[in-house]
């Protein structure tokens, strides 16, 4: 899969989740969409750290998924 469109897709659900976020009424609501964007920008964080190593070693994406 394209690394852009992962991105792309991580950040619209983060934003799409922090939407709903703010329309949660109950704290129940608001505690199980803080957890869902914990669980994104942890996935995003850790994308973006690999993509970091990649670039600090010198690869271009297409090194990185030729097969």
């Amino acid at each position: 899969m394209d690394p852009e469109l992962i991105m792309d897709e991580l950040s619209r659900e983060l934003t799409d989740t922090l939407k709903k976020m703010r329309k949660a009424k109950t704290a129940e609501e608001k505690l199980a969409y803080s957890q869902v964007v914990k669980n994104l920008s942890s996935s995003l964080g850790v994308f973006l750290g690999l993509i970091t190593n990649v670039m600090d070693m010198g690869f271009d994406d297409d090194d990185m998924f030729d097969a």
